[in-house]
Order: C-alpha cells, then sequence, then structure tokens
C-alpha cells in the first residue's frame, strides 16, 4: 500500500472542467516526510483541479496554522499559513519536474500526485525567521528574553563613536562643506 495514496488525484475518470479537492493537513501527514519541525498543525488546503483536452491546471490555496517555536526565545506560537501555489501538468515523453510551476507527466499516467506540493506550500509559505508575536510587542516573558537583555551592551555605540573622534577630522569635514 503507498503511504501517499490519499493525496494521489485520478485524472483519467474526470470530465472536463473544474473539480475541487479539499485536504485536511495535520502532523501526520509531516510524519510521512519525516519533517518534526511542527509541535502541531493544522492547514486546510483547497485544491481546484481544471482538466483540459491537452493539460491539467492546479490552483492550491493554504490556509491555517502550524505550531512553531520562536527562533529567538524557543517559545511555542501558532503561525498563520495563508499560501498560495499554482501548477501546471503536461504530457510527454517522460517525466520532468525540474520546473516549479510545470510538471510533465509521461503520456500514459493516470493519476498526479499532489503530497510534494502540498508539503512545500506550507513549509515555504513560513517566514525565513519564525518569532513569537509577544517578542515584537513585548509582552512576552521568557528566560531567555531577560539574558539576553542582562548581556546587551550597555553603552550607546553612536555616542562612542562620536567621542572618539579626533577633532581634527571637523576641521576637514568644514573645508568640505566650505
Amino acid at each position: 500500500m503507498r503511504k501517499f495514496k490519499a493525496y494521489a488525484i485520478p485524472f483519467v475518470g474526470l470530465k472536463e472542467g473544474q473539480h475541487r479537492f479539499d485536504f485536511k493537513i495535520d502532523n501526520a501527514f509531516f510524519d510521512l516526510f519525516d519533517f518534526q519541525e511542527f509541535n502541531s498543525s493544522n492547514v486546510a488546503v483547497d485544491l481546484e483541479f481544471t482538466k483540459k483536452a491537452n493539460m491539467l491546471e492546479l490552483e492550491f490555496d493554504f490556509s491555517g496554522h502550524v505550531n512553531v517555536n520562536c527562533d529567538v526565545t524557543l517559545e511555542p506560537y501558532d503561525q498563520e499559513i495563508d499560501n498560495h501555489l499554482s501548477l501546471v501538468v503536461k504530457f510527454g515523453d517522460e517525466y520532468n519536474d525540474d520546473n516549479e510551476e510545470l510538471l510533465i507527466l509521461p503520456q500514459g499516467e493516470h493519476e498526479v500526485g499532489v503530497q510534494q506540493y502540498i508539503y512545500e506550500g506550507i513549509v515555504l509559505g513560513l517566514p525565513a525567521k519564525r518569532i513569537h508575536p509577544g517578542v515584537e510587542d513585548g509582552t512576552i516573558q521568557s528566560d531567555i528574553l531577560e539574558k539576553l537583555e542582562e548581556l546587551k551592551p550597555k553603552s550607546n555605540q553612536k555616542e562612542d563613536k562620536e567621542e572618539d573622534i579626533d577633532p581634527r577630522w571637523d576641521k576637514l569635514k568644514e573645508l568640505l562643506n566650505e
């Protein structure tokens, strides 16, 4: 039994036109990829599947959240997911997925697997640096933040630089201004 069977769309029996598929993604999905970065996940994937005579068009819409640890404080929080992904499937001599927006399937194929595109749409929909909203607005209390604040340099570097400037440079700057 294939582990991604639930994410294979058999398009041979579908009529031409638009079709809708909905997927509910949780941590069991990410376990199939051996991906352990999320504490929990709840993402809805709405797939608009358009079958045409010589190609398929897939429009993925991702909405929901994943629970991740903050990169600064390591505190868990819910990161919103709101992403969109487009894919065109054409038919050719051999399988080719080199282009992220174009998939070429061999002529005899009867289904398309969408699991990789769901995975990428969710993971790439996250920001590169995950920061707890409480860090940005200053409302979170964390031992790590307190330690970072304690280790923060006490003096203002800009003031130090101004004090270290040789007065002769000021005279030279006046010449430039004239």
